[in-house]
């Protein structure tokens, strides 16, 4: 996952939280990944990732914490659905 941009991780999670495939192994890897890449995220990088580990119940605590500061600081960038999917997460 280290070659993947921030919309390539959060699409690949989004497609396994859509279809409702847990692969812890991916997950603990991405979620790697985005910390590391997180300033790179746009809002629906962020959506998307925090929406697919809460749909799959996959818990990873310092990948919210990081997303949520990178989501404070883009606030003013989220639409509607993002914000929702976000505090949903």
């Amino acid at each position: 996952m280290n070659k993947f941009e921030s919309q390539a991780i959060s699409n690949t999670l989004w497609s396994y939280a859509t279809l409702g495939c847990a692969s812890p192994k991916l997950f603990d890897a991405a979620a790697e990944e985005a910390i590391k890449k997180m300033n790179k995220f746009n809002q629906q990088d962020i959506s998307n990732t925090l929406w697919s580990y809460a749909t799959l119940g996959c818990a990873s605590p310092k990948l919210f914490d990081v997303a949520a500061e990178e989501a404070i600081k883009k606030m003013n960038k989220f639409i509607t659905q993002q914000i929702s999917n976000t505090l949903w997460s």
